[in-house]
C-alpha cells in the first residue's frame, strides 16, 4: 500500500506523505507530514501535541474550578490558543491531528494511511492521559472538580451537540488542509478559532469535547466514566 494518500497521487512528484510539498504547491499541515520524517517522530509529535492540548485546555478548567480565576471566556480562549500553537509547532511533523476522530475521518477518506491509524490513535490517547495525569498531580482537584466532560443536560442532548460541533470542526479542517486554494499558513488560526467558537457554544452544555482523547484522558485519571460514550461516538460520528 502506498504511503501517499490516493487523493493526491497525481501530484506524486511534489507530494510529501499526505501533504503537498512546499514550492509550487501548498503543504497540507493537517493531514500527513513529509516522507523524510520517520513514523516514530510522527507518533511522538502526536503524543506531545495531545499532552499539551489536554494539559493546557483541561488545566484552564481545573484551575477555574479550584481557584475561580480563569473564567469561562478564559477557558474558551485557552483551548483555542493551545490548539493553534500546537498546530504550528508539530503540524509539519505529524500533521497535527491530536484527535482520533480527525485521524479516523482522514483515513476513511483515503487521505491518511490505514497502517498508521492505530499508532496515531494510541499516541493521542497516551498523550492525553499523561497530560491529564500530570495536571492532576499538580492541581490535585477534588472529585467534584472534574476537568473532563460530562453532560449538563441529557446524554442525548450532548450527543447531538457533539456531532454538530465536531462536524463544524472537521469541515474547517478539511477546507484548510485539503483544498490547495486555501491559505495553508492560516490553518492553525482557522482551526484554533473554530475550537474557541465551539467551546463558547457547547461548553456549558456538553463540555465541547470534539475529541475522544480529550475526554478519555481525564476520565481514566479521575475514574469518571458516566456518558463517556457520548464523547467517543459523537465526535467520530460528526467528523
Amino acid at each position: 500500500m502506498s504511503s501517499v494518500p490516493d487523493c493526491i497521487e497525481e501530484d506524486i512528484g511534489k507530494v510529501e506523505e499526505g501533504a503537498v510539498a512546499a514550492g509550487s504547491a501548498r503543504k497540507d499541515p493537517l493531514i500527513c507530514p513529509s516522507v523524510s520524517i520517520t513514523l516514530v517522530q510522527k507518533v511522538v509529535a502526536e503524543a506531545i501535541g495531545a499532552f499539551f492540548m489536554v494539559f493546557a485546555g483541561c488545566g484552564a478548567v481545573a484551575v477555574d474550578k479550584k481557584y475561580g480565576s480563569v473564567t469561562f471566556p478564559g477557558i474558551c480562549i485557552t483551548w483555542g490558543l493551545i490548539v493553534t500553537v500546537m498546530v504550528y509547532s508539530v503540524g509539519h511533523i505529524s500533521g497535527a491531528h491530536f484527535n482520533p476522530a480527525v485521524t479516523i475521518t482522514f483515513t476513511v477518506l483515503k487521505r491518511f494511511p490505514w497502517k498508521q491509524l492505530p499508532l496515531y490513535i494510541m499516541a493521542q490517547l497516551l498523550g492525553a492521559t499523561l497530560g491529564s495525569g500530570v495536571l492532576y498531580l499538580i492541581v490535585n482537584p477534588k472529585p467534584e472538580q472534574f476537568y473532563g466532560t460530562v453532560p449538563v443536560g441529557s446524554a442525548m442532548q450532548s450527543f447531538v451537540l457533539e456531532i454538530i460541533i465536531s462536524f463544524l470542526l472537521m469541515f474547517v479542517i478539511s477546507g484548510v488542509a485539503t483544498d490547495t486554494r486555501a491559505i495553508g499558513e492560516l490553518a492553525g488560526i482557522a482551526v484554533g478559532s473554530t475550537i474557541l467558537l465551539n467551546v463558547f457554544i457547547a461548553g456549558p452544555i456538553s463540555g465541547a469535547s470534539m475529541n475522544p482523547a480529550r475526554s478519555v484522558g481525564p476520565a481514566l485519571v479521575m475514574h469518571r466514566y458516566e456518558s463517556l460514550w457520548v464523547y467517543i461516538a459523537g465526535p467520530i460520528g460528526g467528523a
